[in-house]
């Protein structure tokens, strides 16, 4: 456990989200939370209207900084350009999309400062069938289940978006991931590098490509395709 006063970096990744974003960042910044804050929203070059919102932010909290990154790459990119700026002990990564409540983060990192855990995943399936449709479920499942077998985890949700760990241990994870390809990526390496993932029980409201949804089954073939290349590392 590092030495210096406990930091949680909340990296928020953003392409196209200019009717969430501003809600999800002010949730974060008033939410309780048993430890100091900072958040890192990265635009990963977003065309709706996202860059405006966020230039009206302006610095009302010393704990918030916004990333432009140069043009849109994905958001395991943005993900990665966060980490590279965190000053944290802790990272989280928080959706801005409103799936997620961020309230639910004060009980994700609680185990990791009360050194219980270094690696924490909140989980949409611990508290029963969630309220999405039956194809995605399913093809969660599928994933999650494939990443089990492949790296002898017992997971729950693989693809949830509340990965929170300790900042050396998400820095040794060398990740090189930019598309939806980081989730699978992330998890692959915490397995083979020995970590332990805790996982607790959150809740989500889902919502369709309609309402902006940009995951799709292109991204379920990719991440069987990490899965297995990471798998077959030597």
């Amino acid at each position: 456990m590092s030495s210096r006063p406990e930091l949680l970096s909340i990296i928020v990744p953003v392409y196209n989200e200019v009717r969430t974003v501003r809600a999800v960042i002010d949730r974060l910044l008033a939410i309780d939370l048993p430890v100091t804050r900072e958040i890192l929203v990265v635009d990963d070059g977003s065309t709706d209207g996202t860059r405006d919102v966020l230039a009206t932010l302006g610095i009302r909290d010393s704990g918030l900084m916004v990333i432009h990154a140069e043009h849109n790459a994905g958001k395991g990119a943005a993900i990665r350009l966060g980490l590279a700026s965190a000053r944290g002990t802790i990272i989280a990564i928080q959706d801005a999309d409103l799936e997620l409540d961020p309230q639910q983060l004060a009980a994700l990192v609680a185990p990791i400062l009360r050194g219980d855990a270094d690696v924490v995943y909140g989980s949409r399936f611990l508290a029963g069938r969630p309220p999405a449709p039956w194809v995605s479920i399913a093809a969660n499942r599928a994933l999650t289940g494939t990443t089990n077998l492949l790296f002898g985890g017992r997971l729950t949700d693989m693809e949830t978006c509340y990965k929170i760990m300790r900042v050396e241990v998400a820095r040794s994870l060398k990740l090189d991931a930019n598309r939806f390809d980081i989730e699978p990526q992330i998890t692959a390496r915490l397995l083979r590098g020995g970590h332990r993932i805790h996982e607790l029980p959150v809740t989500f409201e889902a919502r369709s490509r309609a309402q902006g949804k940009k995951i799709g089954w292109r991204d379920g073939v990719r991440a069987i395709q990490v899965l297995v290349a990471e798998r077959l590392k030597p």
